[in-house]
């Protein structure tokens, strides 16, 4: 008896319908730019450190202040037996202007470095938030053709139970051929329905990175060629790395912070000098004194040696000296993670790409057994459980194909992340690997 062959194409294309309305990864990335929790504090973050910058420059400019001062008495003169009330009121303005601090320097320099600490940590954050949202959005994809692969293999299971029972009625088959049939059927129900509500868990994941509601991916085109993916050896993506890494580059300026930490603590013990001015009046109220209205101005060179501290500024220097070291030991760390990082990166992108090839051949040898199968069980030289064998495997088969594509992508990004070259334009070049 011929067995009906199931219109797999058509299925996976009634299952994507609606995609006209789905959008591309470089659209969500905006929304998730306006939305996301995480990024949104790294980005208030890095106008906090911008702003800690420009404080840094105060240490070399001058300060100025305005102070005044009112006063009522109330004199009794027992002697004379006669009261008295005066006042006196005086305005100071005073000004300084460092001419020699060491200390302040090397703090402006410190805060010169937040800059570029505020760019790195911001690179971070931006290439963190690029990374998760495509790892959701494909998880979404890969959940989504999970749950039309099971509903396509219970349809042909569906079909396989259907010719079952018919061929048992006719007594060209057993009973156990419909047995069979059921408990595939049964499990496929199962499978379906835990595939339906992990679709649903990472539609929610995806929908809270962006702040959407039915967020809907568009799938891959189904003839991507993803050889052109990676380019360049590994050691040419260390070497990025090590130049462009946004967390090797906090690494490295923290390391430079500490070693100017060093020369600050030795500044202490070095002598200031500032230069000062003041300009003042004084003005009393019913002449009670005999002093006169007064106005006066100066200007001087404020000089001061530090000779003894206690100890404190020594101590602090060791200090110093040993966060330094800390601060060498944590980049040398964070250069090997950074490394190791880039290395795995790469080769899952490369094992990625053998994976396509391998399941890409796997299926079509699937499909060639399944065909078989089928026909050895028309002529009776195989048995129905030789046919739902096969069509598992077949579908097991596309389940992982297409994992493996989504991983490859997002693997693409991770190793640019690890080499520091991530940017949102290659969100834009994945977009011309989707569905319209």
């Amino acid at each position: 008896m011929k067995l009906r062959t199931l219109p797999l194409t058509l299925a996976l294309m009634a299952a994507f319908a609606g995609t006209a309305q789905a959008q591309s990864l470089a659209t969500l990335y905006e929304a998730a730019k306006s939305h996301d929790a995480n990024f949104k504090s790294a980005r208030a973050q890095h106008e906090a450190t911008l702003a800690k910058a420009e404080q840094a420059k105060a240490f070399l400019r001058p300060t100025a202040g305005l102070g005044a001062n009112l006063s009522e008495t109330d004199l009794e003169n027992q002697s004379t037996n006669r009261d008295s009330q005066f006042g006196t009121r005086s305005v100071t303005f005073s000004a300084s202007q460092p001419l020699y601090r060491p200390a302040n320097q090397v703090s402006y320099e410190q805060g010169m470095k937040q800059v570029a600490l505020a760019q790195a940590q911001l690179k971070v954050a931006e290439q963190e938030l690029i990374v998760r949202l495509s790892q959701a959005y494909f998880d979404v994809l890969t959940a989504q053709e999970g749950l039309n692969f099971v509903k396509a293999q219970k349809s042909a299971v569906s079909e396989q139970l259907a010719a079952a029972k018919r061929n048992f009625e006719v007594g060209t088959a057993t009973i156990t051929d419909t047995r069979e049939a059921q408990a595939r059927f049964d499990l496929v129900t199962a499978q379906e329905i835990a595939a339906d509500n992990d679709l649903r868990i990472k539609k929610l994941a995806l929908d809270d990175t962006v702040g959407k509601s039915n967020v809907t991916p568009k799938p891959l085109l189904s003839a991507v060629n993803m050889d052109g993916l990676q380019s360049g050896s590994i050691e040419s993506w260390v070497a990025q790395s090590a130049q462009d890494n946004g967390n090797l580059a906090q690494a490295r300026i923290a390391q430079e912070v500490a070693q100017l930490e060093i020369t600050k603590a030795k500044a202490a013990l070095r002598p200031t000098l500032d230069l000062t001015g003041s300009y003042g009046m004084t003005r009393y109220r019913n002449g009670a004194t005999s002093q006169p209205n007064t106005n006066a101005a100066t200007v001087g060179l404020a000089f001061n040696l530090p000779l003894y501290t206690g100890q404190a500024t020594q101590n602090r220097i060791k200090e110093a000296v040993a966060l330094q070291d800390k601060a060498q030991s944590d980049l040398e760390a964070a250069q090997r993670n950074v490394a190791q990082a880039t290395r795995a990166a790469f080769l899952g992108v490369q094992s990625g790409l053998s994976q396509v090839k391998a399941l890409q051949a796997a299926e079509a040898s699937s499909q060639s057994a399944l065909d078989a199968n089928k026909l050895g069980y028309q002529v009776g030289v195989r048995i129905n459980i030789d046919v739902l064998n096969s069509q598992s495997q077949l579908f097991q088969t596309k389940r992982d194909l297409a994992k493996a594509r989504h991983d490859v992508l997002v693997g693409q990004l991770r190793l640019k992340q690890a080499a520091g070259v991530l940017k949102s334009e290659d969100l834009k070049e994945i977009s011309l690997l989707l569905q319209k």
